[in-house]
């Protein structure tokens, strides 16, 4: 489902985020991508949702080559794609329904279907409840759930986080965990890069870890 092959990603003037990056992952895996600050696990994300493109290498998600895909091609492989970011990257200016219903709206949903699908996902991370809540008003536990309903929102066969678990306090985190190890169990592909591998070590069937930009296991 998500391969690279002999993956570099460079910046000017020279400096590489990813050198020579090569691993796979089967349909259903959790992968965790460790290492330290810098090592190159946000990159590695970007990647794979064609936010950036590899310098050097293949990028191969579900048999497409995601650094040689035509702009208007993009948004269809991220429709099969969930992105939970370390900044939440949520609208303040709208409400934690308005929040979730946006990617439906961009593609095209029935509204009535739409609605369905937002209540379903704010429900599965606990929200529901707070569908008319501006995300100011929401707890840092409650506005990453958020984000997470956001981005499985279209049903995606891959969720990619980032950091997901990242300025928590202990009990949220494990619960945030926990949305992740639903999703793993009914055969969501999870991308998660971690400093808590503690948290999803139970059930992550591989393990990456990154230094400087080279995959060491």
């Amino acid at each position: 489902m998500i391969r690279f092959e002999h993956v570099t990603r460079r910046y000017p003037p020279g400096m590489e985020a990813l050198a020579d990056v090569s691993f796979s992952m089967k349909p259903g895996e959790l992968a965790l991508i460790g290492g330290h600050s810098g090592a190159g696990k946000s990159t590695l994300l970007k990647l794979i949702a064609a936010i950036e493109k590899p310098t050097s290498g293949t990028v191969l998600v579900n048999g497409q080559n995601v650094g040689a895909l035509k702009r208007a091609a993009i948004p269809y492989l991220r429709r099969n794609l969930g992105l939970v970011f370390q900044d939440q990257k949520l609208m303040f200016d709208r409400n934690a329904f308005e929040n979730v219903m946006l990617p439906l709206s961009i593609a095209g949903f029935p509204p009535r279907e739409a609605a369905k699908r937002v209540r379903a996902a704010l429900d599965k991370v606990g929200l529901l409840e707070r569908e008319k809540a501006l995300p100011i008003a929401l707890s840092g536990g409650e506005q990453q759930r958020l984000a997470i309903a956001r981005a499985v929102v279209c049903r995606p066969a891959i969720l990619l986080a980032d950091e997901p678990t990242a300025h928590l306090d202990p009990d949220t985190a494990r619960d945030v965990a926990e949305i992740f190890r639903d999703f793993h169990q009914v055969g969501v592909t999870l991308l998660i890069a971690t400093y808590d591998d503690a948290l999803f070590a139970e059930f992550a069937s591989q393990r990456l870890t990154l230094n400087h930009g080279r995959l060491l296991a």
